[in-house]
């Protein structure tokens, strides 16, 4: 899809305030100090751990202080576009999914931010063999549904078989393209309602096992299977398309009512047992979520923090740049903040195809002013300068500057120059595009500014935000340079660079923006998504960054942003969710 399936439905950062958002999907982890204890993302670990299965036998660690009772309410300006999981994407459905989805694994967060992969409903991260051809998991007793009949391996193997269907086509396809080893998994198999099941899903309801059998090794299908996608739906309660609206829950929380646009209320699911959940607490009685105020008007809401106000956080629109300033200003608004860097990176995509001299596309790099772009997004708080492909998020990620644009991000525009005028191309005219809007309407002025003292010849073309990605994703766009961003849907490298470099994904609607199609990427691409060793693989794939950028410059990196959230002084357990970009839901309560 051209537009963010994962992590982002709305802004890209707080300080930015536009409309855009991440083209793709999310994931991966932000270890994070700092930040007041509210989860700041101030240092990053670049990794996630396989953790044991001891780390996956519950309950969840306890909150220092927590205690149960009350009710969180959530503030956001749009309802959930989907609930049945087969059919969720988007990161704001995935972070109340949280609340009554559980998959085969799912990632742990400790207070500090930092992420293991666990078992979820198995009772490990899995067990690789024929180098990650196959997978086993294992699962746990004592799992129910909300009814409190057993929850069961064929349960398990429904929510996979279902992603084939023709009415979950919002989902996440990773599974089924591994297991038929196409995209076009659909013309192999059309779900499980014709009574058929998946050749290469085998269970055994004694053992409790599910194993896959897969055409593509996939030594990171762990990390895949923790995708919301992929949560477990009952073989007897599964309604179909009407699954969407009243979904079956295998969490702490069940949905009690949900007036669409308006509201939705979750409360406790009984039959839910904490000893199988070493990922979640649950300490509100309820959770309701009101649908409708924008950031500056939840922000107000919160700033004044009266009556039922006191309990409510903003659940995934940040506070806006008109009251950035006041919040972080002021110690006590300050105080009631969480934040984080959002997964991902946001760059501009250099079409390989139309600017082909590598010493211009170094030039490009070399010339754009990574400071002024930030200081219009809101400076510092608005997030770090990217001078990679990877981001912090992912296994292996180096912290590579190969432009050397940390010491110079305000630009460099001799050095610019002095590769313009060796490539014989001075006076090179670029056109640039954006999507129209407030924020990016100021930083295509000082983009122009840049390329002209520079020695380039800029041409600007500001593109209608609804149709952006609709004519940026065409092979013969006549763009230079297009603003983009990406975010993985699960932290290794594989997620960032075979969408966005691999020259078998290009195609009118695809991500593949540089149109970049070289052998020895592609070739790399096949090879590190092989390896099994995630430390090994990390290394791999931050040493193919840095050669990326190095030998083929197909992007100019950015920022990885940064999002502040404000919440009422009656919510504790506030923290910035490294998957989601939203508050940990399960890690609330109410303080007494």
């Amino acid at each position: 899809m051209s537009l963010s399936r994962r992590n982002f439905v709305i802004a890209t950062s707080v300080a930015a305030g536009g409309s855009m958002v991440l083209s793709a999907c999310s994931s991966g982890s932000t270890a994070k100090k700092g930040g007041g204890g509210h989860g700041g993302a101030e240092k990053y670990t670049g990794a996630v751990v396989v953790g044991t299965k001891a780390d996956s036998t519950g309950p969840a660690p306890e909150i220092p202080g927590a205690k149960k009772g009350g009710t969180i309410r959530g503030l956001a300006p749009s309802d959930f576009s989907h609930l049945d999981p087969q059919r969720i994407y988007y990161s704001w459905n995935s972070a109340i999914g949280d609340l009554f989805v559980r998959g085969l694994t799912g990632y742990k967060i400790a207070s500090d931010g930092t992420m293991k992969l666990v078992g979820d409903l198995a009772t490990d991260a899995g067990t690789m063999a024929d180098g990650g051809k196959t997978w086993t998991f294992t699962l746990k007793d004592g799992l129910k549904w909300e009814d409190g009949k057993e929850l069961t391996v064929e349960d398990v193997r429904h929510g996979i078989e279902r992603g084939f269907a023709s009415f979950t086509t919002e989902g996440a396809g990773y599974v089924q393209t591994a297991l038929f080893g196409t995209s076009s998994y659909r013309s192999k198999y059309k779900g499980p309602y014709s009574g058929k099941h998946l050749d290469s899903v085998i269970t055994d309801d004694k053992a409790k096992t599910i194993t896959f059998k897969l055409a593509e090794a996939r030594p990171d299908l762990n990390f895949t299977l923790a995708m919301t996608s992929y949560g477990a739906v009952p073989v007897k309660g599964d309604t179909k398309e009407k699954y969407d609206k009243d979904p079956v829950s295998c969490g702490p929380y069940r949905i009690k009512a949900h007036s669409i646009d308006k509201s939705m209320t979750l409360v406790r699911n009984p039959h839910w047992d904490p000893a199988t959940d070493s990922i979640r607490n649950a300490y509100p009685d309820s959770f309701t979520y009101e649908f409708g105020p924008e950031s500056l008007q939840s922000a107000d809401r919160l700033i004044a923090d009266d009556g039922d106000d006191k309990f409510a956080y903003m659940a995934y629109s940040g506070v806006p740049a008109e009251r950035i300033q006041k919040v972080l200003t002021d110690p006590e608004l300050k105080k009631r903040t969480f934040n984080g860097l959002l997964t991902g990176v946001y760059y501009y995509a250099i079409n390989t195809k139309r600017i082909t001299d590598l010493k211009v596309r170094q030039a490009l790099i070399h010339a754009w002013p990574l400071e002024q772009i930030r200081k219009i997004y809101g400076g510092p708080s608005a997030g770090d300068y990217a001078t990679s492909i990877l981001s912090p998020d992912i296994v292996g990620y180096a912290k590579d500057d190969v432009y050397g644009k940390l010491k110079k991000p305000q630009g460099d525009p001799e050095a610019a120059k002095k590769l313009l005028k060796e490539a014989g191309k001075e006076g090179q005219k670029i056109v640039y595009a954006f999507p129209i809007g407030n924020t990016y309407n100021k930083t295509k002025v000082v983009i122009e500014n840049a390329l002209k003292a520079a020695g380039f010849d800029p041409v600007i073309k500001p593109l209608d935000a609804t149709s952006y990605y609709d004519q940026i994703q065409q092979i013969d766009n006549q763009f230079d340079v297009m603003w983009f961003g990406w975010s993985p849907d699960w932290p290794t490298g594989y997620t960032l660079m075979q969408p966005l470099f691999d020259g078998g994904t290009i195609a009118n609607g695809g991500n593949n923006i540089s149109q970049l199609n070289v052998d020895w990427v592609n070739e790399a691409i096949k090879k590190n998504v092989t390896i099994t060793d995630s430390a090994e693989a990390g290394k791999a794939w931050a040493a193919l960054d840095k050669r990326l950028m190095t030998e083929e410059a197909p992007i100019i990196p950015e920022t990885f942003q940064r999002r502040f959230y404000l919440y009422g002084e009656k919510v504790g357990g506030a923290m910035f969710h490294p998957l989601w970009s939203s508050a940990v839901s399960y890690k609330l309560f109410v303080k007494a």
